[in-house]
């Protein structure tokens, strides 16, 4: 091989990886139709679609990375390997995002109305809602992007009506009043695992209620109580329960009913409650329970409102802070103390979550006569799908076991549309992505996507969508595909700061992986987060890890520059390695090489990504670089080149899953017989060096 300037220069990713992702892409090989060879056996990855607002995140880095390793290596094996890409329209964050847009320029939505409204958003998705697109394809992820989807996509919106209408026909949805979590800043309803807690002080409040104290950090909401509980084994109330007591209030003498429930905190307070059906989703259950009426003091907007007499049009803390100063006047309050408790936050605007009775839609998750929750439990309990780690099994049973039917409808103009006449509302965001595994595919249509490709292979997520988006799949791809929607689910790590905090943009805690690949490179930023994936432990990620990802890469390239040009120039070679002559080295590293392979393939199996690349980083650092190759420039024998080449070349493809780019790039330039782009090269068989 001549010796060119580009086989002796030093490694340089800025000008490589681009160049080497469009070769891939190209090549078309990330489309499973275009792959060489007969490939018998489908693996197939869904990719959890990001938001259309978002951008390139460390827990995506490693998401992806992850699953990018897992399909590379699918691949060689010679799998047909879809590995399928899509965006979620992210009804809330989206609207959020444009309706801060639009108040620049003096308007709106309700000033736009809702067509001119949604032409907005879909001209700001057109504009700036793939730049996450473009982000992945800078990590290396050869997603198949003949196949893009979008969740509100033509094809996509009549999958999610189908799926809807067939859930009514079933008598599984239905509308009801009923109180839910109310964001008083997106206007919207939002399910229980839409909400962010955070730890908050606050002062607890000692109230006289009759013959009773109960303790409260709500005394707002006084003025909706429509009963008083306790814990039915509670000795100190017992002679109470199933009566009325008088209480003193505000606005005068009233009668409270006094209940017994278990879920009751008898060492919370007094361990009296009181029961305000309409804001509070507990209050609301044992209300329904015990025939309370629901009266409603607190408005949509987070104003007191007309049921609350003279503290109608106060903000919640404005009434707080006067109803507690008419309650001393009167003597109502026993004592104030502080009080730690969490506090429900809507997860895209942070706002103060106000629980408020209202009409909306839900789905029947536990029905005696069609339950989705026990199709989904028996499908993991029967091993139809592994969750791994285990641990998350039992917290997946736990949720499915104690579920509450599903609120799905959403107050907002960005989604879905429910596809009943005179209705405004849209579905929740994740109604449509519960149908990702199949309506990607082309469902409800039979299309031949969907007859080769489902079910899909392998799922992974972080642990905050395990019930969100992971469980709400599964029963929904038995249900309406008659199949488990994947057989294998991974609950990847969470990728913290340092010191073991989550990451975070407006903490400054964050990084941004975009950042370290300008620095260091996709591969080095790769290395870094694999590297660390260790037994299920979460990562505590800092740049040094890319940094060493970085001399990994230099490494690799180094050691082809330096083995290329002692190759014969006039000689395509191949890779069976030659016995004769062998030292004793010569037999180590074969069976060292033999090993490694197998430790790889088990590591990437099951999941022990750290592992795998650890056992490649030791081998070709301290064996094959350190040793074997100090060891052939001293013998100039050809065999031995010809045997440290096959180490090279078995290092590369090895190594391709982790850092795609740099050894895709060095492959390139060797001198092998029949040579494939290493995307698609067979991966190497641990028999073959025995």
């Amino acid at each position: 091989m001549n010796k060119t300037e580009a086989e002796y220069k030093p490694y340089d990713p800025k000008e490589t990886e681009p160049r080497i992702y469009k070769l891939w892409e190209d090549s078309g090989f990330f489309n499973p139709d275009n792959l060489p060879g007969k490939r018998d056996k489908n693996f197939v990855i869904m990719l959890p679609p990001p938001n259309v607002t978002g951008s390139l995140h460390m827990g995506h880095a490693l998401e992806h990375s992850l699953s990018d390793a897992i399909i590379r290596w699918k691949r060689m094996k010679g799998f047909k390997t879809l590995w399928l890409p899509g965006t979620d329209h992210a009804g809330i964050a989206t609207q959020n995002v444009v309706e801060k847009e639009i108040k620049k320029e003096g308007l709106s939505r309700h000033k736009l109305g809702r067509d001119k409204f949604l032409e907005r958003v879909w001209a700001w998705k057109e504009k700036y809602g793939n730049a996450i697109v473009e982000q992945m394809k800078k990590l290396g992820n050869s997603l198949d992007w003949s196949r893009i989807r979008f969740t509100m996509d033509e094809n996509y919106q009549k999958a999610v009506k189908e799926a809807f209408l067939h859930y009514h026909k079933k008598g599984l949805i239905y509308q009801g009043e009923r109180t839910v979590n109310w964001c008083t800043r997106c206007g919207t309803s939002l399910s229980d695992l839409e909400l962010n807690y955070s730890d908050e002080k606050a002062i607890l409040y000692h109230i006289k209620y009759g013959p009773l104290t109960l303790a409260t950090v709500r005394p707002e909401t006084k003025l909706g109580d429509t009963g008083v509980a306790v814990h039915p084994e509670d000795k100190r109330y017992q002679k109470y329960i199933g009566k009325e007591i008088e209480i003193e209030s505000v606005e005068g003498k009233a009668k409270m009913k006094v209940v017994a429930d278990e879920r009751v905190d008898p060492e919370f307070g007094t361990g009296v409650i009181k029961v305000t059906p309409a804001h509070d989703i507990l209050d609301f259950e044992i209300g329904q329970k015990n025939n309370l009426p629901v009266k409603s003091v607190i408005g949509p907007d987070g104003k007191m409102n007309e049921n609350a007499g003279p503290y109608k049009g106060l903000s919640v803390i404005e009434a707080r802070k006067k109803i507690v100063e008419d309650m001393k006047l009167k003597g109502l309050i026993v004592k104030e103390e502080e009080y730690q408790h969490r506090v429900a936050k809507c997860y895209r605007c942070d706002t103060i979550i106000e629980p408020l009775p209202s009409k909306q839609w839900f789905l029947k998750i536990s029905d005696e006569k069609h339950s989705l929750a026990k199709t989904a439990i028996e499908a993991v309990k029967k091993g139809r799908i592994k969750i791994s780690p285990k641990k998350w099994e039992k917290v997946y049973f736990d949720w499915l076991e104690n579920i509450k039917d599903w609120n799905i409808s959403r107050q907002i103009w960005w989604g879905h549309k429910i596809p009943i006449d005179g209705v405004d509302d849209v579905l929740d965001t994740w109604f449509s992505s519960a149908l990702w595994p199949f309506a990607t595919l082309g469902w409800p249509e039979k299309t031949s996507d969907l007859k080769t490709f489902y079910p899909t292979t392998f799922m992974t997520s972080a642990r905050d969508i395990l019930h969100l988006w992971i469980t709400r799949m599964i029963f929904s791809g038995l249900e309406f595909m008659n199949k488990e929607p994947f057989g294998e689910v991974y609950i990847h790590p969470t990728v913290l700061t340092k010191t073991g905090k989550r990451m975070s943009k407006s903490l400054g805690t964050g990084i941004d992986p975009l950042e370290l690949i300008e620095k260091y490179g996709a591969d080095a930023t790769r290395f870094g987060l694999l590297w660390q994936v260790l037994g299920g432990q979460d990562i505590r990620f800092g740049e040094e890890s890319a940094v060493a990802g970085k001399k990994f890469a230099n490494k690799i390239w180094n050691a082809g520059r330096f083995l290329i040009p002692q190759l014969n120039p006039n000689i395509k070679y191949n890779l069976k390695w030659p016995k004769n002559n062998e030292t004793e080295l010569d037999k180590q590293m074969r069976s060292d090489l033999a090993g490694l392979i197998s430790k790889v393939d088990k590591g990437l199996s099951d999941f022990e990504f750290g592992d795998a690349l650890h056992e490649l980083y030791e081998y070709f650092w301290k064996k094959f670089a350190d040793v074997y190759i100090e060891d052939i420039k001293k013998r100039k024998d050809q065999d031995a080149t010809h045997r440290a080449f096959i180490i090279y070349a078995t290092l590369l493809k090895l190594l391709h899953p982790f850092m795609p780019f740099v050894t895709e790039a060095i492959y390139d330039k060797l001198p092998i017989e029949n040579k494939l782009l290493l995307v698609v090269e067979n991966w190497p068989q641990a028999e073959e060096l025995k």
